[in-house]
């Protein structure tokens, strides 16, 4: 059996342990990436990329059908040619995939291909096809990421229920789908193949689609969601998936909605209800390792250090934030703290990102939050009906709105719903984390025409009205 050291060895090579190898190999760290799969993990080869490559050419399809508002004639029939979607969303994986090995070959990363067991720290064995080594590290970082949770009801097995990794590949568009869940993953999803023509019903457990967000985005989105005919059963449960009598590949789906049982006849059921902490090849109770007793996930400290000395966790093994550049920023702050630095994790500021149509970002706090925290706060909003460039691009619907404490003035959170939102909330995060003043943004001159003007003029809305807009 074949013996290496390292300073460093990194179960996992999605966002969260192929930025810690990248950090670590610039810090000097003798490093090993270990990945059973794909490098870059589930978020670039089944979610984040693959998604955000398909969602663009369902608003592009959905786009050329108005092109004539903008006028632009196309003549003839405009089709989805599904096969050509993926075959290109597949091109842009491999692509970036690429990009990966070759930064972590220029920054002297080795990386095996195999399933990471640990059982005791300071060794990883690594379990291949063909081959078996143990390789011997003063430090591992456990970075396993999430699997997707199960939807504990009748007929979940039937071939017709799919995951949003089944999702993805798809051979032929359904004519109808039912998305159980109105999360993030849900929304998306649903947005995607509404804009391709099919027919989508969502059924939400909770009282509202994206129920972590405010009212105000959550009925804005639902709004939008209607009007592309996407069907929202919130506060409802589902019960059990079978197959029809008489039909051909339809399924039913029977859910409770306030106490009355319904039906829904589909083609497709993508499973959308969240997703768990994955720990494969991670043994917890012979490293003494200890978990969160909610959800299993990993637990760890502000440095990303376990219970464990010379054992860190990072991404979504952590069940801390489950988004890709948190795990990534956690990557950094491991890397960095085995290394010698000094750095510890703060989730002040992260922005979420959710690319349905239009999309939705926030940040910080969110107004239920500030209430919940007896917090005095002030809201400075603006329509994306009122830009210039928004309107000149054929858009109007959305707003943001900049949340701000009152004694201080400090941005303390913000949301947007809206053209370009995800990209808008970068410059919002940067207030939320370096305590600016909605003051400070207002007296900063943003460029005209933009979309950016959107958060200026937001800015001025707490300061006693912006400039663009009468209430």
């Amino acid at each position: 059996m074949e013996y290496q050291k390292y300073k460093i060895a990194i179960i996992g090579s999605g966002p969260g342990g192929y930025v810690a190898a990248l950090r670590a190999g610039q810090l000097g760290a003798d490093t090993v990436l270990i990945e059973k799969g794909s490098l870059g993990g589930t978020c670039l080869n089944w979610g984040c990329i693959p998604t955000k490559a398909m969602i663009h050419s369902a608003e592009l399809f959905h786009k050329v059908q108005d092109a004539s508002k903008f006028g632009i004639n196309i003549e003839g029939q405009i089709s989805i040619d599904l096969p050509a979607v993926i075959k290109r969303k597949d091109r842009v994986v491999r692509r970036l995939v690429k990009g990966i090995e070759v930064l972590l070959d220029n920054e002297n990363v080795d990386i095996y291909n195999g399933i990471g067991l640990l059982n005791k720290p300071g060794q990883v064995q690594v379990k291949s096809d063909d081959e078996e080594k143990v390789l011997e590290a003063e430090n591992v970082i456990i970075a396993t990421g999430s699997k997707a949770a199960n939807l504990p009801i009748p007929g979940t097995d039937l071939p017709g229920v799919i995951t949003s990794r089944d999702a993805l590949d798809l051979e032929e568009l359904p004519e109808k789908m039912v998305v159980i869940g109105g999360g993030v993953i849900g929304m998306e999803f649903a947005f995607l193949y509404a804009n391709m023509g099919v027919e989508v019903t969502i059924i939400e457990f909770q009282d509202s689609i994206v129920p972590e967000a405010d009212n105000d985005i959550t009925d804005e989105l639902a709004k939008l969601a209607r009007n592309k005919k996407i069907s929202i059963h919130t506060s409802s449960q589902a019960k059990k998936i079978a197959e029809t009598e008489g039909r051909n590949n339809n399924m039913l789906v029977a859910f409770e909605e306030e106490g009355q049982e319904k039906y829904v006849i589909t083609d497709k059921v993508l499973i959308a209800v969240g997703r768990l902490p994955n720990l494969p090849g991670i043994d917890p109770e012979a490293l003494g390792l200890e978990l969160n007793e909610r959800r299993g996930g990993i637990k760890v400290d502000d440095h990303m250090k376990t219970s464990v000395d010379g054992v860190y966790a990072i991404g979504d093994v952590t069940d801390k934030v489950m988004l890709a550049h948190v795990a990534s920023h956690q990557g950094i702050v491991a890397a960095d703290n085995i290394t010698g630095s000094e750095h510890r994790m703060d989730y002040k500021a992260v922005p979420s990102a959710i690319f349905t149509d239009p999309e939705v970002a926030t940040v910080g706090m969110s107004e239920k939050d500030a209430r919940e925290a007896g917090i005095n706060f002030v809201v400075g909003r603006f329509p994306f009906s009122a830009n210039g460039k928004v309107m000149a691009m054929g858009e109007r619907r959305g707003f943001v709105k900049i949340i701000k404490e009152e004694e201080t003035g400090q941005v303390i959170g913000a949301g947007i719903i809206g053209l370009h939102a995800t990209d808008l909330i970068a410059s919002l995060t940067l207030a939320v984390n370096r305590n600016l003043t909605a003051h400070e943004i207002a007296e900063t001159i943003h460029a005209h025409p933009t979309t950016a003007e959107v958060i200026h003029e937001a800015a001025l809305d707490t300061e006693g009205g912006a400039i663009h807009y009468s209430k």
